[in-house]
């Protein structure tokens, strides 16, 4: 059997040539691979590209858009000399214990694919394997991202924090409390290198194009998929086109003959939350349902095949995270280490019940949520979850067959729900 430890701390390297050339008939993209001078367990610098890739018996490649100009019909894709993730310099990784891997990168990606659409407020976004687990907006960046980390502490644990201003001495403080793989930020303002530091492991990395993040919103890139049998599939990437309240539409439909609209019209905070989460909802994996309140994740769930299932799934998540927050602000412990402190006789077990109890009480702090769905309800069970756990307002695609039926979920709710359409799907895989 393999040492799996030895291999996690191994470069693996790879075969990938230095230039690829990608040819859309005349059109053609050159692409030149990344590598990085890092000095190595002996103190010797290492050229190397990519650590390795999704797991370390994986070859893996970064490459740069290095020229080229795609133009498909009406469509103009990003241009060369606009890279984040793959214009990154050894320079700008301020410490950097070992070459970065492909999970590494992605991360960093897809948080950077959430921020573009956060750029008015302060923004912390947390990544794990690809997923947020954790997302906010607020006044300061401090804030934004502790309010992150409340929504998911546990899988916070190991996880990419990317951020759109510059990491400052309170911020710097909250993140070296946690462990977490990566931290990326457009600048570290002095005294917070010192500070993460105390993280030796941890890869922090400065992407100066942050700051311009914005200007990335309606950029377009080829999205590629390769087949097990060599094939590809090539598509656009999407666009958010719902970036303020005027880019909703009202929830109507007409179902044999007779009109149905949601009779209840959401408050401001509700649109501003709504557009808030349909920014996090472009980085999760589909078929996925966000609970967001106050710009800020409440629950998340990712991935799963039917939207009924999500929805319940981000309620559960968000009950465990919400009982593991309690322990953790009472005994400075996860939930789970509480029940083993129990089962050793260092607690009494009617600790746990009381947080069980205060996480069933407030209901995980899902009451006055905004439910977030990538796409529209085919039934009314999946809207159903979300109003049983005291959401007020939910953001969904619209254009089902039975939107009348969701559309009477909201009506007949006590309060009423408000609802509202946003008239395009945010569909991830």
């Amino acid at each position: 059997m393999s040492d799996i430890k030895k291999m996690y701390s191994t470069i693996l390297g790879d075969n990938f040539p230095m230039d690829m050339t990608i040819s859309f008939g005349e059109q053609k993209l050159v692409y030149r691979k990344k590598t990085w001078a890092i000095p190595g367990a002996d103190g010797n610098l290492e050229e190397r590209g990519v650590r390795y890739g999704e797991n370390p018996d994986q070859e893996a490649a970064l490459y740069e858009l290095a020229s080229g100009n795609l133009q498909l019909g009406d469509c103009q894709f990003i241009e060369a000399g606009n890279g984040l993730v793959s214009s990154i310099k050894v320079e700008d990784m301020l410490q950097v214990g070992k070459h970065p891997g492909k999970i590494n990168l992605t991360d960093i990606d897809n948080g950077l694919n959430i921020i573009k659409y956060l750029m008015k407020k302060p923004a912390a976004v947390i990544l794990k394997h690809n997923n947020p687990c954790g997302a906010a907006w607020d006044t300061s960046l401090a804030i934004a991202f502790n309010r992150a980390l409340r929504c998911d502490r546990i899988a916070a644990f190991g996880g990419a924090v990317i951020m759109n201003r510059p990491c400052d001495l309170e911020t710097a403080a909250l993140l070296a409390e946690n462990y977490l793989e990566v931290v990326c930020a457009p600048d570290f303002e002095e005294g917070t290198l010192e500070i993460l530091a105390r993280r030796k492991n941890l890869r922090i990395i400065k992407i100066a194009g942050i700051d311009r993040l914005a200007d990335y919103e309606k950029f377009r890139f080829i999205d590629f998929k390769s087949l097990i049998d060599g094939g590809i599939i090539v598509q656009q990437s999407p666009v958010n086109s719902i970036r303020s309240g005027d880019d909703l539409l009202p929830a109507t439909t007409t179902r044999k003959g007779e009109d149905f609209a949601c009779e209840r019209q959401p408050t401001e905070q509700e649109v501003e939350d709504m557009i808030f989460g349909w920014a996090v909802e472009h980085g999760v994996t589909s078929n996925s349902v966000l609970y967001v309140k106050d710009g800020c994740t409440v629950g998340i769930g990712t991935g799963e095949q039917d939207r009924v299932g999500v929805a319940e799934i981000a309620v559960h998540k968000a009950y465990i995270k919400y009982a593991d927050q309690l322990s953790f602000d009472r005994f400075g412990i996860p939930f789970s280490s509480l029940e083993l402190e129990i089962a050793a006789g260092k607690q009494d077990a009617a600790v746990r019940d009381e947080i069980l109890a205060k996480a069933k009480t407030d209901r995980a702090g899902l009451p006055g949520c905004v439910m977030i769905s990538d796409a529209f309800f085919p039934f009314r069970d999946g809207a159903d979850i979300g109003i049983e756990q005291g959401i007020t307002a939910i953001l969904q695609a619209g254009g089902s067959m039975r939107d009348d039926e969701t559309i009477k979920a909201c009506n007949e709710a006590e309060p009423q729900v408000a609802m509202m359409y946003t008239g395009q799907r945010s569909f991830k895989h």
